[in-house]
């Protein structure tokens, strides 16, 4: 791994297992601590503990993005109730830090018991194939189920990336992980109170976006990747897509307009046809609130045809979990703009930043479809009556389709919407990059002020 270089060292701690300093990484100041060595591979006790909480301080002072680099045994026990408390003060330098600077982990080997929850806390988490996290490890779940299970298949970079959402990417090496590191920071600004940093560039910010307007089937039903959309709509090559494996049918990432960063969220219908699930959700309230703390405009494209229906998702909370989103939204005070591509149906079209969460503006497509439902189910609920009085099979499905293709061309389009002053221009497609770029120039310097309060209570 190519170290960054040190500026300025953390004094006033020490610890064998902890490096903390100062640091440049291509050309941004970062507060760094490498927690890796000593007697047990960065097991965290009193001094580990101390300095690691030194670095956060400090970073949060001076207002610096903090960098950890990770690869923990765990509490110390050989300091006993003193290395618990030791993690706990970490944890808690961590979340003051929260929401002040970015924080990026880089972990690079293991991460087990208490420690591990400190990769929770991140903003990111970059892994290596090779390291591994968990809070209980394989002998105490078998010793507690029964069931044996190995340490990769429990906490493995592969888990963390497809299932528990935990790492934001897994790369090779630390190498690897410093390019990664790179090419996030270079998206951020330092802290909250400062502005993304801008970048120059050659692509024009009225060029047409016709591979994004060829890329949207007009049936609502064929599927498509919506990356092809949001990277034809942004500068060219900019687009870093983040959490990639987690929660496939919801796209996260940072790319820049105009050469400014922005934060983007969008359906993905080749996954599940763009259907809201818990992961989805999550993942997308998340990376919502982490923009507005940082500054960063949201882009959201919407094609979805609402909550993926089930008995599980339902017991698993996804009413509680679904509002996630509802509420990061709805308490962003960043630039939002709303793209609704086709399909926006029922509650899923309000939750992807709709008007009435205050985005603050909203265009579509003449393909998309905002309604209460798809025209199939409305129909039956409709004319239910009408449709059961029909004795003849095709004589039903003859009136059946009839009435399904007068709900389409009367309520699936934008244009009842616009009227209302749901969506605020119809634009073609191709358009799309020159009108998002114009409403960013006109919303850059937007100041929102939510009510007087300590925090909201998003339902976690």
């Amino acid at each position: 791994m190519t170290a960054p270089g040190v500026v300025l060292p953390v004094f006033g701690h020490r610890s064998a297992a902890v490096d903390a300093s100062f640091r440049e990484i291509d050309g941004r100041m970062v507060s760094w601590f490498s927690l890796d060595g000593g007697k047990h591979r960065g097991a965290i006790g009193t001094a580990e503990g101390e300095a690691i909480e030194r670095a956060v301080h400090l970073a949060v002072e001076v207002g610096v993005p903090i960098v950890g680099r990770i690869a923990s045994s765990g509490a110390d026990v050989s300091d006993g109730v003193a290395s618990l408390h030791a993690w706990g003060c970490v944890a808690k330098a961590l979340s003051d830090a929260s929401g002040v600077v970015p924080v990026v982990l880089l972990l690079v080997g293991p991460a087990v018991s208490g420690p591990a929850l400190l990769l929770g806390i991140a903003d990111h988490v970059i892994m290596t194939e090779d390291a591994f996290a968990y809070v209980t490890g394989p002998d105490v779940v078998v010793a507690f189920t029964g069931v044996p299970i190995e340490g990769d298949r429990l906490g493995g970079a592969t888990v963390h990336e497809r299932q528990s959402g935990v790492a934001t990417c897994v790369v090779a090496d630390e190498d690897d992980a410093m390019v990664a590191l790179e090419g996030l920071l270079s998206y951020l600004p330092s802290n909250h109170l400062a502005d993304p940093p801008r970048e120059d560039t050659d692509d024009p910010v009225d060029r047409p976006a016709a591979r994004a307007a060829a890329a949207v089937p007009t049936r609502a039903t064929a599927s498509y990747d919506v990356r092809t959309v949001i990277g034809d709509v942004l500068d060219e090559h900019s687009f870093l897509e983040l959490r990639d494996r987690y929660a496939a049918s919801m796209v996260t990432g940072l790319g820049r307009l105009d050469g400014r960063a922005v934060g983007v969220v969008a359906n993905q219908p080749m996954q599940q046809a763009g259907s809201l699930d818990i992961d989805a959700a999550q993942k997308a309230a998340r990376f919502v609130q982490w923009c507005d703390c940082f500054n960063l405009p949201v882009i959201t494209f919407v094609d979805t045809s609402g909550y993926l229906p089930g008995k599980d998702l339902e017991w698993r909370g996804i009413i509680r979990h679904g509002a996630q989103l509802l509420h990061a939204y709805a308490a962003a005070t960043v630039p939002r703009i709303c793209v609704v591509l086709r399909k926006a149906y029922g509650g899923a079209y309000i939750v992807m930043d709709s008007a009435g969460l205050g985005v603050d503006y909203c265009i579509a497509w003449p393909t998309a479809e905002i309604a209460v439902m798809g025209a199939p189910p409305a129909v039956q609920i409709l004319h239910r009556r009408r449709l059961q009085a029909i004795d003849d099979p095709i004589e039903r499905a003859q009136e059946q389709a009839k009435l399904v293709a007068e709900y389409e061309d009367r309520f699936l389009n934008p244009y009842i919407a616009a009227e209302r002053g749901y969506v605020d221009s119809v634009i073609e497609p191709s358009q799309t990059r020159a009108v998002i770029t114009r409403a960013l120039r006109t919303l850059r310097t937007k100041r929102a002020q939510l009510p007087p309060k300590k925090h909201g209570n998003i339902p976690l």
